[in-house]
């Protein structure tokens, strides 16, 4: 792959990792996290050998060079005041007291293009709806999003790569789990064979062409097989692994959900939020490399200082959908689980007293984040982790940015 460049300024890590200027730290967190953010700080043994390289006869022209010091950032300008006007004028409204960061509108022409194929692909290739969800499928907006998350993609076709994935994540969860006639009754059957259409299945020659069969079998499996596919193309095969590793993770948390929902149980709210880090949106920023061009190394990628700040970006991103969809479940039968609900009964808080913690919670969770994606840039000074690391900035703006301004899905609760 290309060597990577710079994505544009559109960020919200701090200066050290996206070139912007600095943000105002967050106040000390609780004890588990500060020893985590000390080891980022002091790079331990696993990041000197991977910044240090191989060693032994014939292999000092293979090393990383590890700088002494991290390079001083340039000093951004603040956005011209046509891209923040653009982003003051953009449809809907902002939860009061959510930290998040404005970004611009997405590139118009790429969002038409985007939507045109995705559409082109659910209806001819997958046959993913019927008619009657139209209406739903095109106020979705899988245009804007993915355009307004992925800022440096090269081409339309990188972009599709995501665009594809996040329809048929999307297609998975409402057919399997919630709203078009899912259901936790048989739903770890039906996942784990959806999941093969991910992570293929190596049986005998008897089976394997029964199963290949079941890959068209009903939606889900033919999105997953199929946007898989295209993926494939573009991706390595470190980056293919990752992504199918983060699919499981996906799964296992809708797999505790519906556990909850089978046995009607309400959790406690560390026990959401650990549901939450497993049901929650880290397959989609965890591609940005793929989507960009680019390869995060395996060993960097796994860093746990790196594994720690993707967690923190698809928690915080997570709990943005549980608060601007907490109106919409509302309204939707039965009880759906999310984080204002949770608190409100586990913590015995009135629900405008439960959604602000909520707020409180999303807060810590992004200033959390932002300070460990700025420790982790400061110790590796290596370009695709710093390239990364914005773009896993870029991809939490984005998806606040769509949830904001989607005002066909999301209305806000009365509570201000």
């Amino acid at each position: 792959m290309p060597d990577p460049e710079p994505s544009p300024p559109q960020s919200s890590l701090p200066a050290a990792a996206s070139g912007g200027r600095p943000l105002v730290p967050s106040p000390p967190i609780p004890s588990a996290v500060d020893v985590s953010a000390a080891e980022v700080r002091t790079p331990g043994a696993g990041l000197d050998r991977i910044l240090g390289g191989p060693s032994g006869l014939g292999t000092a022209g293979l090393r990383l060079v590890r700088r002494e010091e991290p390079p001083t950032p340039p000093t951004l300008p603040e956005p011209p005041a046509a891209a923040a006007a653009a982003a003051a004028a953009a449809e809907g409204n902002p939860i009061p007291g959510l930290y998040y960061h404005p970004v611009a509108e997405p590139d118009p022409v790429r969002v038409e293009e985007v939507g045109r194929r995705i559409k082109a692909w659910a209806l001819d290739e997958v046959d993913l709806y019927p008619e009657e969800w139209e209406e739903e499928f095109d106020g979705f907006s899988v245009g804007r999003y993915m355009v307004v998350c992925h800022p440096d993609a090269p081409t339309v076709d990188h972009l599709m790569l995501a665009t594809r994935l996040m329809v048929a994540e999307n297609a998975v969860d409402d057919c399997y789990c919630e709203d078009h006639g899912g259901s936790p009754i048989g739903l770890g059957g039906r996942l784990l064979l959806a999941h093969t259409a991910l992570d293929p299945l190596h049986t005998t020659g008897e089976y394997q062409p029964q199963w290949t069969e079941s890959l068209h079998a009903d939606a889900p499996r033919r999105a997953y097989r199929s946007a898989m596919e295209y993926f494939l193309q573009v991706a390595s095969p470190s980056q293919a692994d990752r992504f199918r590793h983060d699919m499981a993770r996906l799964h296992m948390g809708y797999l505790a959900e519906a556990a909850w929902a089978q046995t009607d149980h309400v959790p406690e709210v560390w026990e959401y939020l650990a549901m939450r880090q497993f049901n929650n949106f880290r397959p989609c920023p965890t591609i940005t490399d793929s989507v960009g061009g680019y390869e995060l190394p395996a060993d960097l990628h796994a860093l746990p200082a790196m594994q720690r700040v993707i967690a923190l970006a698809g928690n915080a991103t997570t709990i943005v959908n549980d608060l601007y969809s907490y109106t919409k479940e509302l309204a939707s039968p039965g009880r759906h689980l999310n984080l204002p609900v949770v608190i409100a009964e586990r913590e015995g808080l009135p629900d405008r007293e439960a959604y602000l913690k909520a707020i409180e919670v999303h807060n810590d969770l992004m200033h959390d984040f932002e300070a460990q994606a700025t420790a982790l840039a400061t110790a590796c000074p290596v370009p695709s982790v710093q390239r990364f690391l914005r773009g896993v900035a870029v991809w939490v703006d984005g998806n606040h940015h769509w949830h904001q301004t989607n005002t066909y899905r999301y209305t806000l609760p009365d509570f201000w």
